[in-house]
């Protein structure tokens, strides 16, 4: 039951890591988009001995899916009525799920949820504050995204803190190319800044994040742009690309050590969305014992996380320069009435042990 394999199928890529307990048996990247060829040239190089299953990250689970699921043929049909909800991401699940159930036919295959870790949110913090005829015919509700990390990040947090999750409040900031918040209570989100779809919320690579829905219509009845148009442009080249014309955080780091003011704004811009929902989730949680950075952005930008948390003392949030600097795991002084964290998120180890959850129960 130790060997799981975890299979990340994207629009061209299969992303693969071979698990024995947590310990990384093999794993890496292949390129293509015939995914059955592929992954049976790929299993046919993998030692998958004793192998008891393989664990698919899924993006969207919709309403339905609130934990990882044994794969059955019911279930590939209601991820295929989801894509809609995720037109760019389902399918390449999809493909892997199929190529996989047909290339290791006996093996149990089970789904991990991106969603599943925020079905946990009341109806007032999912709820968008639109007709609800509309809203339910066209499945219009915030199921929040990057869920696996935010699971993950926040039980690390407590296991480096000598606590148990259940007794923890955290503010967890998953900050890669993609971005999201997550204020978790005892274990279970509550709170989350992507929405129906991962473009809601802080400031990205290359997607807005939050704006004015006004500006949507404006751009097609003033500046003439299709729906496909803005689509691109907000989630293409929008974030810090379309602020400064690099997405790539580490390129407008050294833009702004050299005095670009393009590249300064847009590392204001992305770090004040930061610390208004670090402010808004500490509003929500009541009481917050840690704020964790996790992923590329997270882990390795000092100056984003000191940036990030700047003016939150009064909250009791500090962070101490040294520490951050020397990328030390907790970066707050001792004494904080918070504990600022750093810790590596393994979203691939999350599905792996999620997986084995599912084939034990």
């Amino acid at each position: 039951m130790n060997r799981v394999l975890v299979v990340n199928c994207g629009s061209a890529t299969i992303k693969y890591r071979l698990f024995d307990g947590e310990s990384t048996i093999d794993g890496g990247t292949v390129e293509t988009t015939q995914y059955e060829e592929a992954l049976r040239d790929l299993l046919g190089r993998l030692d998958l001995a004793g192998l008891a299953g393989v664990g698919h990250r899924v993006v969207h689970g919709g309403t339905r899916f609130a934990a990882p699921t044994l794969i059955d043929d019911g279930v590939v049909a209601a991820i295929t009525d989801l894509v809609p909800l995720a037109p760019l991401h389902n399918p390449a699940n999809l493909a892997g799920i199929t190529a996989a159930r047909a290339v290791l036919p006996a093996v149990p295959q089970v789904a991990v949820f991106d969603t599943a870790f925020h079905r946990t949110l009341s109806l007032p913090a999912s709820t968008y504050a639109i007709d609800t005829e509309v809203a339910e015919r066209f499945g219009i509700h915030r199921y929040g995204f990057h869920g696996t990390s935010h699971a993950y990040v926040s039980r690390r947090t407590a296991w480096l803190l000598g606590r148990a999750p259940e007794t923890m409040n955290v503010i967890t900031l998953h900050l890669g190319n993609g971005a999201s918040a997550c204020a978790v209570a005892g274990g279970r989100s509550v709170a989350t800044s992507m929405g129906m779809s991962p473009l809601e919320g802080l400031v990205m690579g290359s997607r807005s994040g939050d704006l004015d829905p006004a500006i949507v219509f404006h751009l097609n009845r003033v500046g003439g742009m299709s729906l496909d148009d803005i689509d691109k442009l907000l989630n293409k080249r929008s974030g810090l690309l379309g602020l400064c014309g690099d997405g790539d955080m580490r390129a407008v780091l050294s833009r702004r050590a050299a005095g670009d003011p393009a590249a300064a704004l847009a590392f204001d811009v992305y770090c004040q969305r930061i610390r208004q929902y670090v402010g808004a989730y500490y509003a929500v949680l009541g009481r917050v014992d840690a704020v964790t950075f996790t992923a590329g952005v997270g882990e390795h930008a000092a100056e984003v996380r000191a940036a990030a948390l700047s003016g939150l003392e009064r909250l009791g949030i500090v962070v101490d320069p040294a520490r951050n600097q020397r990328g030390e795991r907790i970066i707050s002084p001792d004494g904080a009435e918070v504990t600022v964290c750093v810790i590596p998120t393994d979203e691939e180890l999350e599905i792996a042990n999620q997986t084995r959850e599912v084939l034990t129960a």
